[in-house]
């Protein structure tokens, strides 16, 4: 994976349903080819303890296009002994100012989840 500190794309990932950082979580990041409509995977990484899961992609890397994050909920659940509704969870993103910074949080339980753009 990328060096954490250039990363310009950040995750954070939430379990509500206990109130704690999903740790351990397997997570993917994706970029569409626009052309062959297909999508390349460009990392993989698993959540910290405080549920992040750093350098996902460097500056340089970092270009205009349509991306995904997949995070692996399912697994995470099973490692807990638990069950889960999702299998796993993917998050398409637009990225037109690669320039900034984004944030993209996963707050979730065994059986529902929301996110949004955060900085």
């Amino acid at each position: 994976m990328a060096a954490a500190a250039s990363s310009p794309l950040t995750t954070h990932v939430l379990n509500t349903g206990d109130g704690i950082p999903a740790a351990k979580m397997a997570v993917s990041l994706h970029r569409l080819d626009s052309e062959l409509m297909i999508w390349n995977m460009l990392s993989i990484g698993t959540t910290n303890e405080d549920g992040r899961c750093p350098g996902l992609i460097s500056r340089e890397a970092f270009i205009s296009g349509m991306y995904k994050l997949r995070f692996e909920t399912g697994s995470y659940w099973e490692s807990l002994g638990q069950t889960s509704f999702h299998p796993y969870v993917e998050v398409v993103f637009t990225i037109s100012s690669p320039e900034q910074r984004f944030h993209l949080p996963l707050l979730m339980s065994r059986f529902s989840y929301s996110t949004y753009r955060g900085s």
